[in-house]
């Protein structure tokens, strides 16, 4: 008797590296109930590709080819997509982790842990359940019982993530025209954020911005 095909699940992945598409998309063929539905390097790609095959689970990376992950999931979520998304990232879980979940993501892991870990992650989303390293976990409930004046913070968690987006940019060098073309913003727009920045970093012009920014990107290469 002919055994009833197993119901797969489909899984997209949304990163702007192909290196990374191809080897995960590797990894998650290995299984016999997910399968790799498609793939996507920027937000507007990735956001069609959503809308085309509706997977059960997006892979999305923060840092897309033109655009953020982070945009990506929010705009996704809200035009009502029932996709579960999984956050899959090098930036530090620490400060993205929680920014992810507001964003409306249900899981984050860092690249950098054993390509094993991404499959049990996404087998605990596939279930609805929160993904998260257990390290991270201890931190985000200490935060929710002691209140986040309660754990000590890194100054740029008290940016907004577009303020995190704009200060990463100026780390890279961009200028504010490039920002402004980048994010899809007005370059008034992106001054503004400079300013605001600027002033929650306490810095006290913009060129001690740029330094802080230009630091803090070399520090997580």
């Amino acid at each position: 008797m002919k055994k009833p095909a197993m119901h797969k699940h489909k899984i997209a992945i949304i990163d702007d590296h192909p290196a990374v598409r191809y080897g995960l998309n590797a990894r998650i063929s290995c299984e016999d109930d997910l399968f790799v539905c498609g793939e996507a390097e920027d937000v507007e790609e990735g956001l069609a590709l959503l809308e085309r095959v509706c997977p059960h689970v997006a892979i999305v990376d923060v840092s897309l080819k033109s655009g953020n992950g982070l945009d990506l999931i929010k705009r996704a979520k809200a035009r009502g997509d029932f996709t579960r998304f999984l956050v899959w990232s090098m930036y530090e879980e620490e400060l993205y982790a929680d920014r992810a979940l507001r964003a409306g993501a249900m899981g984050y892991i860092n690249k950098q842990v054993a390509i094993d870990s991404i499959i049990t992650a996404i087998r605990e989303v596939l279930q609805d359940h929160v993904y998260l390293s257990p390290s991270l976990s201890n931190t985000l409930l200490n935060r929710l019982i002691l209140g986040r004046q309660g754990t000590q913070q890194s100054p740029k968690e008290c940016l907004s993530d577009r303020e995190l987006q704009v200060f990463e940019q100026i780390g890279h060098g961009k200028t504010t025209q490039q920002i402004a073309e980048l994010l899809k913003l007005s370059p008034s727009t992106i001054e503004t954020y400079r300013s605001r920045i600027k002033q929650k970093l306490d810095c006290k012009n913009m060129a001690e911005l740029a330094r802080s920014a230009t630091q803090w990107v070399l520090e997580r290469a």
